[in-house]
């Protein structure tokens, strides 16, 4: 049996020896040829030379039991240019009641050559709620303007960016000022994306949000002025404990393994220091300098307002759980630095509020903007079912009823 199989071998590479080695060499070469393809194919998915950075925040409010409370702010007012897209149109942020306001991620890209990607973002029990510039999807298409749907995650996708390494181009812009614009004073590349009405330019891709995610830091304010803090995530590796009073303010700086208590700060820092100790955080944590100068810049008005607050480094796990990030070709180098806000009422804010709603100072009221609704709302609990939660409910109505007339101002 052996020598017949080597007899019908001996046969088969006696007549086809010639045909069958050029057959097997073009097999090979078609073969390799393949899997050099699918090589450089691979190869082409990750991209060597491209590092991307993105920075953003998680705003939330700390309830009575340190717990972030579902919320909405007391002006829907937009602070965005025109020309950023929206979900619906411009007041629908303003009307979704969720626990965390994911405000102004950046993408930014830098790369030696010109290049092309396709990015998608997908947020957790949330919605994508302003983009720019036009993105290829946003999921879901409609959103209620009441609450959030926790089974539904938005997404949004831009394909075919184009990342070119040139300088600064003449970007739209509008006379009316607005937190959007510091983003752009870094040096990063530019970005266009091709739309039917011509091609979008800009120096980031921008997007904001809503949802009904759980932060994962606690923050319980205590009679005594002290805050109790509870992490459910990885150590956090820097917290600011902010305080304003007037032209007086101060913050301590601390980490967090899992549970803590920091007492409030003195109100005897500098904005100087203060932003000087903020920007090095964030580029210890892989921010470049100009990036994280312009994320201060783009929060300087809002973050250092009347009050007080907590800062954090959101752990970049909890990050990309709730906010997954794909980038392709996938780059050699991504990082995101994301920062929880988390608006804190104290006794002082108490004390503060309720003095300037019962006294109609709507200037001091004014002050806490934005956060005026929960902030009483927590007062209301704490004294329920006396006089004063009524008096408290009846000057916040007349408040609400003067900052929406068509006569003022800020409308």
């Amino acid at each position: 049996m052996n020598s017949i199989r080597r007899e019908h071998l001996t046969t088969f590479s006696g007549r086809y020896a010639l045909p069958f080695t050029a057959l097997a060499i073009a097999f090979l070469g078609a073969f390799f040829g393949i899997a050099s393809a699918r090589l450089s194919s691979a190869k082409q998915l990750a991209d060597s030379q491209l590092v991307v950075h993105e920075w953003g925040t998680f705003t939330s409010i700390a309830g009575a039991d340190g717990a972030a409370v579902e919320w909405l702010p007391v002006s829907p007012k937009s602070d965005l240019p025109w020309f950023v897209e929206h979900l619906r149109n411009a007041d629908v942020k303003g009307g979704l009641r969720g626990t965390v306001r994911m405000e102004t991620p950046v993408i930014y890209f830098y790369s030696p050559r010109q290049t092309t990607v396709s990015v998608r973002v997908s947020f957790a029990k949330g919605l994508i709620t302003e983009w720019f510039p036009h993105a290829a999807a946003v999921r879901p298409a409609e959103a209620r303007p009441v609450s959030l749907d926790p089974s539904v995650s938005g997404t949004i996708a831009w394909k075919d960016v184009t990342i070119t390494p040139a300088s600064n181009e003449a970007f739209l812009r509008e006379n009316a000022p607005s937190h959007y614009y510091a983003a752009r004073e870094t040096s990063a590349n530019n970005v266009c994306i091709a739309t039917p009405s011509g091609d979008q330019l800009e120096k980031f891709l921008f997007y904001r949000g809503v949802s009904a995610f759980t932060p994962p830091l606690s923050a319980k304010v205590l009679a005594n002025g002290q805050l109790q803090l509870h992490n459910n995530a990885q150590a956090i590796p820097t917290l600011i404990l902010f305080e304003r009073r007037g032209d007086k303010l101060g913050y301590t700086i601390s980490t967090l393994e899992s549970s803590g208590a920091l007492d409030p700060p003195s109100t005897s820092g500098t904005f100087d220091s203060l932003r000087s100790d903020f920007e090095s955080a964030l580029v210890a944590q892989g921010l470049y300098r100009d990036e994280a100068h312009a994320m201060l810049e783009t929060w300087r008005d809002s973050w250092f307002e009347e009050g007080s607050r907590l800062f954090y480094i959101v752990p970049r796990p909890f990050v990309d759980s709730v906010l997954p990030l794909s980038i392709h070709p996938v780059p050699s180098q991504l990082t995101r630095v994301f920062v929880g806000r988390i608006e804190l009422v104290t006794p002082a804010t108490e004390n503060d509020v309720e003095t300037a709603l019962l006294s109609a100072d709507n200037e001091t009221l004014q002050k806490y903007d934005r956060f005026l609704t929960p902030i009483v709302q927590i007062m209301a609990v704490k004294h329920a079912g006396s006089p004063q939660a009524e008096r408290l409910q009846q000057a916040f109505a007349a408040y609400y009823t003067w900052l929406h007339s068509p006569a003022n101002s800020r409308r």
